[in-house]
């Protein structure tokens, strides 16, 4: 019968394979079965689904997705982590032949053949955003995932206009998919114990809003309104139009008013301005 992993194993095969977790890496192993289970139900993982796990790290989270799809994809950068994985998915009573171990930075991801259906992961804290925006980006076959991210950065993703955790995550993630809040967990459940509370984000996928050209246009436009975002979108836009007056002018023509700050916007307003740029 196949079994999760516990606490006192977890740390044993880290010990067996010399591995100390990195805060490089953001390393912060789950070591409670029931919060991976708990995880993959609110993923709404089915017999039908290829789930995409980044940075599976000691395979608690692995095993519980191999007890519920029809195969895992796990992308590995770790070398010893990548290497142990089938070996401690076989020795807890799973077909190896169901997990397919990739070692590779995610942040190097292209289109794959095994075309996943669902991302289930727990995001090294110091990626975590460009790796879920390039996921989104580079394997459209995904059409919802649950991801474990810092609170700080899961506030980020969720957030609405006009707050003050709002600002580039927040828009460029709509692009592809509607973000939701999916609840926190404990520190306990990792190890070592990070001194960050941590929380769920699901995603649920949407056609995208625009061709590559469109997404390049609009992500610079997000990027400069955000970088200096307690200018009015007439000055953080100055720089691409060649002067405030010249955005100023870009912005009326959008509908957009060039006094606002890009806090303000939503991506169907920098749509706008990226599209009216095009026409120029």
């Amino acid at each position: 019968m196949a079994t999760l992993l516990g606490a006192s194993e977890i740390r044993e095969i880290a010990n067996q394979i010399g591995l100390t977790p990195t805060k490089k890496l953001g390393q912060n192993f789950v070591v409670d079965g029931n919060t991976c289970r708990r995880i993959v139900k609110s993923a709404d993982v089915t017999p039908e689904d290829i789930a995409l796990e980044i940075g599976p790290g000691l395979g608690s989270l692995t095993l519980a997705l191999l007890e519920s799809a029809s195969k895992v994809v796990a992308i590995e950068i770790d070398e010893r982590l990548a290497r142990q994985l089938p070996i401690t998915a076989e020795n807890h009573g799973f077909e190896i032949e169901r997990l397919e171990v990739i070692h590779q930075d995610a942040m190097t991801i292209e289109p794959m053949e095994s075309s996943p259906t669902v991302l289930v992961a727990n995001l090294p804290y110091n990626v975590s955003v460009p790796v879920l925006l390039r996921v989104l980006e580079k394997l459209p076959s995904l059409r919802s995932g649950v991801v474990m991210v810092q609170s700080e950065v899961a506030d980020r993703l969720v957030a609405t206009a006009n707050s003050k955790t709002y600002g580039s995550p927040s828009v460029k993630a709509t692009w592809w998919a509607e973000m939701s809040s999916a609840g926190s967990v404990s520190r306990s459940i990792f190890w070592p114990v990070p001194n960050v509370d941590s929380s769920l984000v699901r995603f649920v996928r949407h056609s995208p809003a625009g061709d590559e050209e469109l997404r390049k246009n609009t992500f610079q436009l997000i990027d400069a309104a955000f970088a200096q975002r307690r200018k009015m979108l007439r000055g953080a836009l100055s720089e691409i139009f060649g002067g405030s007056s010249a955005a100023s002018e870009v912005l009326v023509k959008a509908g957009i008013d060039p006094t606002l700050r890009g806090e303000a916007l939503v991506l169907d307003d920098f749509l706008k301005i990226a599209r009216t740029r095009q026409e120029l």
